[in-house]
């Protein structure tokens, strides 16, 4: 019977030649990430995008769509079913401007900034755990290096 191959004769993974791209393995970051906080996400029924859209009008209260759009990095037409999700959910709600009337500033109910603080403990500890290899100053490090790739 033939012996087992030695680890040191195993072939590399099959995306070795990927392993020198930072965008690849940013992107495989990214899916460990979301699928950690997509789990926990689930048992409120929303999905990171709407997380992210929560905790970005919480903080600029009766901005446009067009603006949170801009925010979320997607384009305005993908705002749409997004905000009417969390309008259902009863969780945002677009009031109509004064100024134009065909505009409205999106705004959290009490129920959303309620949601949205145990949203944000949720995705913070999501984030730790998906983060566990890394200490602290690795992690802020991390957080450091990737604001500058995407703020340039």
């Amino acid at each position: 019977m033939a012996k087992p191959a030695p680890l040191a004769d195993a072939a590399p993974p099959l995306d070795a030649a990927l392993d020198e791209l930072i965008g690849y393995a940013m992107r495989r970051a990214q899916l460990k990430l979301f699928q950690n906080l997509i789990g926990r996400l689930s048992a409120h029924d929303l999905r990171p995008a709407q997380f992210s859209a929560l905790a970005i009008i919480d903080q600029n209260p009766g901005l446009m769509q067009a603006d949170l759009a801009r925010a979320l990095a997607i384009e305005p037409p993908q705002v749409v079913p997004l905000l009417n999700k969390l309008e259902e959910r009863a969780l945002a709600v677009r009031v109509r401007c004064k100024p134009d009337k065909r505009s409205y500033g999106i705004f959290l109910s009490k129920p959303g900034e309620t949601l949205l603080k145990e949203l944000k403990q949720i995705a913070a500890q999501s984030d730790l755990d998906a983060t566990a290899a890394l200490d602290t100053q690795e992690r802020e490090e991390l957080l450091r290096l990737l604001k500058k790739v995407y703020q340039e």
